[in-house]
């Protein structure tokens, strides 16, 4: 229960008239306790909503015009909603935030706005629900991006990031925290121990929700790749991608499996090249430019063989090296103390948060090798020769354990780490389901495999032996029943088909909301939202006899509701909150309790 709720008043065995409520959910994350930015917040009193841009659709119907607006702009203006949630009879909007709108946080009476729009960050005292106050305002440089952040013991986690001027690289300014800009002066950035092409700044900073202070920040340098923030409650981790030493690649493999494709004076000149003070991508150039030349010496009967030659063997080499190609770099920063305390890579990338996991002081990514860097930069080698890995890295991020090529050909869609089990779903044709036994974290091995139809893009835990899987099958989103007993023989207990072609939870798990007391669970979709209830071996809620039912997925409640987002339930009511529509349910008879329309006027 949020710290500044007070204790509860009952009524009838449940939360209701003027007391605090019970039971009130938060947002899906992966860390319990380490929250994350979304569009909706509650605190059990309110709810905290970020609708963002709603735009309007003109009935031209027979050529004519809504009555209503003639010469209507096209979208509402964004901002955040302060809705009074509880008890859920006196659903309303208390008022709104306009002009600003973007992810949000709420630590205690402080909402904190990450307007994308704007490139601000604003914090709001909510204390008076009608009335919020601007409290301060941090304005990021037009050159800052945010990586992520996260709330933490009432504390702002931010990570940012900046492209380097080569002609200036330091200092930097990535932000204005009020009148007071952050400058890190050169001294301040870190290297990595290992070389890499380094094109950005990643800042980490630590920022009081009350204040806007920025209390505290390290600085390093990394690779514009695409970056995951992993925050655990001891470390921060932060990724980066960049690709290995693709002419050391060339050259290893000319003198390893091809000095009779090239002269060896060409043989040199590629192993020079490696010396050279430039660019990978020109030192690529330049390899183009000498391999296109030695073809075009020879004749064309000579060259139609070496090609082929090269193409085969290069096919055969890549297999083996391809590991060498693409890298993640990793960051690891103490929450206590907040410096560096290792740096190391592994190699592929990894899909989301979620393929990484802090389990006693390791670290376990999970990664696809051989999608982005298997075609040899233009050269035609490797298609289709991914493979996908879970490694084992000890606190100094140096590699330890690992298990290799699970779903050879194929690509990661969602990993789950569990204490000592890891979950893997790849997808290319079918759908393996991967138990992972890390237990040993030096010898984790693949204990179990399923392969069924579709795939799972989001894994959630019901308990220690069951999980639930969101994706899809064909053109209709699937959501299957794992049974994960026996870790060397997972069961797909049951799946369910949803009429709908897309759900948010695909790519954005803070949609996903899990009751455990009622078994249920929502996901929206494209016509509505859906609340599914379930049936797992000794989790039954009390008010249905259910114990000895088979496990079971089905459909409990549809709401047709335009744009729906998110669900929340305070005590014993799920709020379903659609951009333009909340409506309130009772989760004992599942009969409508409230809807309360939320105003979309242009004026």
């Amino acid at each position: 229960m949020p710290p500044s709720l007070s204790p509860l008043v009952k009524e009838n065995g449940k939360g209701g008239g003027g007391g605090a409520p019970e039971r009130v959910s938060e947002t899906t994350v992966q860390v319990p306790g380490v929250d994350e930015p979304d569009i909706v917040k509650t605190d059990g009193r309110e709810i905290y909503f970020s609708p963002g841009q709603i735009f309007r659709i003109l009935d031209w119907r027979m050529g004519i015009l809504p009555q209503e607006k003639i010469m209507p702009p096209y979208y509402q203006e964004p901002g955040t909603k302060i809705i009074k949630a509880f008890p859920p009879t006196d659903l309303a909007i208390d008022s709104e935030i306009k002009g600003k709108s973007g992810d949000l946080l709420l630590s205690q009476n402080v909402l904190v706005v990450f307007s994308a729009a704007a490139n601000e960050i604003y914090g709001y005292d909510v204390s008076d629900s009608k009335s919020p106050k601007e409290k301060w305002k941090i304005k990021l440089e037009n050159n800052t991006g945010i990586v992520g952040s996260r709330l933490y013991k009432n504390k702002v986690y931010l990570v940012t990031q900046n492209r380097i001027d080569a002609s200036n690289p330091c200092p930097i300014r990535p932000l204005t925290a009020g009148e007071s800009p952050l400058i890190i002066d050169c001294k301040e950035i870190y290297h990595p121990v290992i070389p890499f092409p380094a094109d950005v700044n990643f800042t980490s900073m630590t920022l009081d929700p009350d204040s806007g202070k920025i209390e505290r920040n390290i600085s390093f340098v990394g690779n514009s790749g695409a970056s995951i923030i992993y925050m655990s409650e001891k470390s921060i981790y932060i990724t980066y991608g960049y690709s290995g030493d693709i002419i050391e690649f060339y050259a290893d493999f000319f003198i390893k499996e091809g000095k009779d494709l090239v002269p060896s004076a060409l043989l040199q000149k590629i192993e020079k090249l490696n010396d050279y003070d430039i660019s990978q991508q020109s030192k690529l150039y330049e390899f183009q430019f000498l391999w296109e030349r030695h073809l075009n010496s020879l004749s064309s009967d000579e060259r139609l063989r070496i090609q082929n030659e090269f193409n085969n063997r290069m096919a055969d080499y890549y297999k083996v090296r391809k590991r060498d190609l693409e890298k993640t770099g990793i960051v690891k920063i103490m929450v206590d103390g907040f410096e560096i305390s290792a740096s190391g890579n592994v190699p592929g990338h990894p899909l989301n948060q979620f393929a990484l996991d802090e389990y006693q002081d390791n670290l376990r990514v999970a990664v696809t090798v051989g999608e982005r860097f298997g075609w040899g930069f233009g050269f035609g080698f490797g298609g289709g020769g991914s493979a996908n890995d879970v490694y084992i890295l000890d606190r100094d991020l140096k590699i330890f354990g690992n298990v290799l090529d699970l779903g050879l050909k194929e690509r990661i869609y969602s990993v789950r780490f569990i204490e000592d089990k890891g979950y893997v779903v790849t997808f290319r044709q079918t759908d393996p389901f991967y138990v992972l036994d890390l237990e040993n974290p030096k010898n984790p091995v693949m204990a179990g495999e399923l392969k069924i139809p579709g795939y799972s893009s989001y894994l959630h835990p019901l308990d220690q032996t069951h999980i639930l899987g969101i994706g899809m099958e064909g053109s209709q989103v699937k959501i299957s029943l794992f049974d994960v007993s026996n870790k060397n023989n997972p069961i797909e207990l049951d799946k369910y088909l949803l009429d709908e072609y897309w759900s948010e939870v695909a790519n954005n798990y803070h949609a996903f909301l899990l009751d455990k007391k009622h078994n249920i669970f929502f996901l929206p979709g494209s016509k509505g939202g859906y609340v599914f209830s379930y049936t797992v071996p000794g989790e039954c809620p009390a008010s249905v006899s259910c114990r000895l039912a088979p496990a079971k997925v089905w459909l409990r409640k549809a709401i047709s509701q335009n744009s729906v987002k998110r669900a929340i339930y305070i005590n014993d009511y799920l709020y379903i909150i659609g951009d333009d529509k909340i409506t309130v349910l009772n989760e004992i008879d599942w009969e409508k309790v409230k809807e309360l329309e939320l105003s979309t006027s242009l004026e």
